[in-house]
Parts: C-alpha cells; structure tokens; sequence
C-alpha cells in the first residue's frame, strides 16, 4: 500500500487505476466479522437450551440471539448509500435495519432493527427502546402506528422469497413470497402501499434499473413469466413462448432485466432454458441461450436473412429451439453492469458467462466446485462487482456456495478466495405453534454494500460512510452475517501480530515434541 500511495504522489498512477487496484485489493482481502451481529429481538420459545460448559451466561446470551429465529431467507440492500438493509424471514417477517448505527466499524457491535413488519394475521411486535436501532431520518416503529388500527391482513402468510429496492429511490421496497403475492412497501413507515395476486408461488421479481417504464418481471410456479405494472396496479403482460404450456417448462426461477436496454429480459426456467425477451412484441420471445454455441447467432456465415432480424423466427436466425443453457433448472441470472455479458447459474453446478451481443457461450470453466441445489431461485446474492472497480476483463464473481461464498474470477472461472465460517451445519430454528425443527444450515442471500449506485450501477463506491465496504449474508440458521476487507494497519502492529504467531507455532511445536518422546520412553524431555 504504501508503494502504491508513492507511485500516486508522484503522478506515475493515475486516480482511477490506484481506485481500481485499492479496491481489488479490499476485495481480495475479505474476512468474516463475527462481532458484528444482528438481533431482531426474538427469543427463545421452545425448551431453554443450556449454557454450555466454559461459557459464561453473557457468551451464551451472545450467540442466542437471531436475526430472524425461523431462518432468514432473503436480503436486499440500497444502493444510493449502503446504508439501509432490509431482511425478510421463513416466518413471513421483514426487519429494516439501520447500517449506520454503529458509527466506528472497528469495535463489535449488535444491529437492532428499526422497523418490524409482522407475519399476516398477527400483531406487529412491539420494539422496546432497548431493543430497538434509531438512526437519522428513519422512524423506529413496527408496521402500524400505535395509534391506528392494526392491519393484521398488510405482511404476508408465508415465507419471504425476494426483497429489492425501489430502483430510483430506497423510500419504497418489494417483496414477494410462497403466498402468491407480491408488495410494495414505504421503507420509512414500514406500512404496504400495494398489494398484487398473482395467483402462484412467486419465486422471485425484478425491476429495471434504467427504464422509464414500472414494470416488475415476475418468476412464478407458473411457466409465463408475468409483468406486473406498479402504474396500474395490474398484471398487465404474460410472457410466454411456444410449447411451454403442456410442455415441461415448469416454474421460472430467475429474471433479470438487461442494464443497457430498458425493454429487455432475462428468464430462467426448470427446464434449463434461458429465454431473452423483448416486452414491446406481441411474441416477446427474440433468444435462447445455447450451452453447445460458443460462437454466437451472429458469426460469419450464419447471418439471417434480410429483412428477418429481429421480427424472424428462432429458426431463421439460427436458434435452436430446444436450445438449453444448463442440464438442470436455471435458478440464478444477473447481467454485467455494462450489459456485456450475462451469467447464469443452474442445479447441473454449472456457472456459464454469454456474451448479450451474440448469445455465445464463452466456455468459462469454474471448476467442480460449484454446489448449486437449492429449490428456490438466487434472487439478487449471484453478484458480480460494478463496472469501473476492478480492471477491464477482471470483474469478479461472487457466489453463494451453499456453506461457503466464493470470489472467483468472472472471466477466468479461478477461485480468488472463499469465504467460510457460516455457523454450525445444522441449526434449531422456531416452527409453527412456538416450537422447534432442525434444519441444515444453508446460505441464503448476499448483498454487496456499495454506494453512489445510479442508472444500471449497483454502487460505484465500494462501502458507505462509515464502513470500507463488504457483503451480509443471510442464513437458514437465523443469522446475518457480515464481511469485511482488512484495512493496512501501522507497520509495527503487523510485525508485534507476526511475531505473536512464530512464537504461538513455536511453543505448540515443542509441546508435541515433548509429548511424543514422553509416550516413547517414559520420562518427560524438555529442550531448552
């Protein structure tokens, strides 16, 4: 770092390349922060469980507390100014939290919520001063004022499956669930504006970033994809494409709209399609993306005919209609921030990279590491790091592992690090009724904490204001979880740290040394 601040001083690097290279280097070096915890307040309800031998009751009380006790299944974070996270759980709850709360990163802290919306049917539940977070222009309160009726009917009846953003202001959110809704919600009063019944489990939705339009893509348990216009408060658009219904297409399980052109969508199906849309066309169907096609629609000698592209169909322009993108159901798809390339996820532990242009499989190799299995879609935690902060041709990749989250290179497939320490593999979470079930821990959401987000950016500066950046991640056991970069610290503290170890390692080396030779011949033999 210091070379690097040289080199900046003295002109040989310019302001966006030492940006650039500083911000891979905090990428590159992302750490778990286990003191930074969030609590939602919740408690145990079922049979105490008892403090373990060597702890003390304030360390047991430490690690008794959730996020969401029944598991948190989806997170969302603004991306103006990484400040405001919202969490939504197996229990139909969704918690906003206040990232400014704790104003130096350095020291643990416990995240309280600032708002709580309650499951369907019950009361909001009340956040006592001492367990509840304030921050500057939020209002701390759950989702009904105390002085007005108390709308049991706003939350939903079942488990949250994706959370986002209003795309040009963090006032307002959506969600949607297994009860075959999707809301629209004020952030700041945490009370539901809209409510829009699609009639089947909705796995996941998508708003574009850049449109004039105010369409949601929705993925549901129903093969078309349908658009729900927040204008109209209707669904006023169906796509689907021909052969899918009484066919095997099944439910979509990713959307995403492209950043570059507003009218443009991405689905993936269990039948491991990735279908392009264009809304404006009454057959909205203008691509498949094709796993054995590494060359692209648009390569010499297989141009359409005149006058066919793009109103020609897939077989004159070259596409195959069984055409499929993964051997399994696709459940995770996200477009570069410049537009250039898509990628998708699927359950054959496959990560394919295509270029949008030409529809081509770039042949990016991730290796057999990759561990994909979950029902539901990926939602927005499949993310790839804005345009501008890394090099040209080295946007990372960051993926839910399952049990581990893995920085990889997007281009090169290559592992840069993972991230692990996600809890116990198997955790008690809270049923129905106030009891328990166990349930295989899991990695559910990740966020990426960026700010200055604008047009199709998710954030073009790494952290907010009072944090280098980093990732939250939500998990089946309840629990949030934070990543943070490791900043340079002063040049004696590394060396008094790396001093510490060598002698830690030495000591513990000749501890075996002595056991061993005591076992062997029977008297204890110390080297001095």
């Amino acid at each position: 770092m210091d070379q690097l601040m040289f080199e900046r001083s003295t002109g040989n690097v310019s302001a966006g390349l030492f940006a650039r290279l500083h911000t891979t280097k905090l990428l590159n070096s992302l750490r778990p922060a286990p003191g930074f915890r969030f609590d939602g307040g919740e408690r145990v309800v079922a049979t105490p469980v008892a403090v373990p031998s060597g702890q003390s009751d304030d360390e047991h009380a430490a690690f008794s507390i959730w996020a969401h006790q029944a598991g948190v299944n989806a997170l969302a974070l603004e991306r103006f100014d990484g400040r405001i996270l919202i969490s939504g759980g197996s229990d139909a709850t969704i918690k906003i939290w206040d990232l400014e709360q704790c104003g130096n990163p350095n020291p643990a802290y416990t995240y309280r919520p600032v708002s709580s919306i309650a499951r369907a049917g019950q009361p909001p539940q009340p956040l006592s001063a001492a367990r509840r977070g304030t921050g500057a222009g939020l209002t701390a309160r759950p989702s009904t004022s105390p002085a007005g009726p108390v709308d049991k009917a706003a939350g939903h009846r079942f488990g949250i499956t994706h959370l986002s953003f209003y795309p040009f202001d963090s006032d307002a959110f959506l969600s949607c669930s297994y009860d075959q809704t999707l809301k629209l919600w004020s952030t700041r009063n945490a009370r539901v504006s809209g409510t829009f019944d699609l009639g089947a489990k909705v796995y996941t939705h998508a708003i574009s970033l850049i449109a004039s339009h105010l369409l949601v893509a929705c993925g549901t348990q129903h093969p078309a994809v349908r658009l729900v216009d927040l204008r109209s408060s209707a669904a006023v658009q169906s796509l689907i494409s021909p052969g899918q219904l009484g066919g095997s297409a099944g439910a979509n399980l990713a959307v995403a709209w492209s950043p570059v052109h507003e009218h443009v969508l991405a689905s993936g199906s269990v039948d491991g399609a990735v279908r392009i849309w264009d809304i404006r066309k009454s057959n909205g169907l203008i691509g498949l993306l094709d796993q054995e096609d590494s060359l692209g629609i648009l390569r010499p000698g297989r141009a359409p005919p005149p006058g066919t592209f793009p109103e020609g169909t897939l077989q004159a322009r070259g596409i195959r209609q069984s055409a499929r993108a993964h051997h399994g159901p696709v459940n995770g798809l996200t477009w570069t921030d410049d537009g250039e390339y898509i990628v998708s996820a699927g359950h054959d532990r496959k990560i394919r990279i295509w270029s949008s242009a030409t529809g081509a499989n770039t042949l990016a190799n991730f290796g057999p590491t990759i561990r994909n299995s979950h029902v539901g879609s990926l939602g927005s935690s499949m993310l790839v790091s804005p345009t501008g902060l890394t090099s040209v041709k080295k946007e990372i990749l960051i993926f839910p592992n399952e049990t581990e989250i893995l920085i990889m290179d997007l281009h090169e497939g290559t592992i840069i690090t993972r991230l692990r320490g996600m809890g116990p593999s198997m955790a008690a979470v809270r049923a129905g009724r106030g009891g328990e079930r166990t349930v295989k821990n899991r990695l559910t959401s990740v966020v990426w904490r960026g700010a200055g987000g604008f047009a199709g950016s998710s954030g073009v500066v790494m952290g907010g204001r009072t944090t280098a950046g980093g990732l939250y991640s939500g998990h089946l056991d309840g629990q949030i979880r934070v990543w943070i970069p490791q900043l340079d610290g002063f040049d004696n503290e590394d060396e008094d740290e790396a001093s510490q170890e060598v002698a830690d390692v030495r000591a513990k080396k000749r501890k075996v040394l002595d056991d061993a030779f005591k076992s062997l011949m029977g008297r204890q033999i110390t080297f001095s």
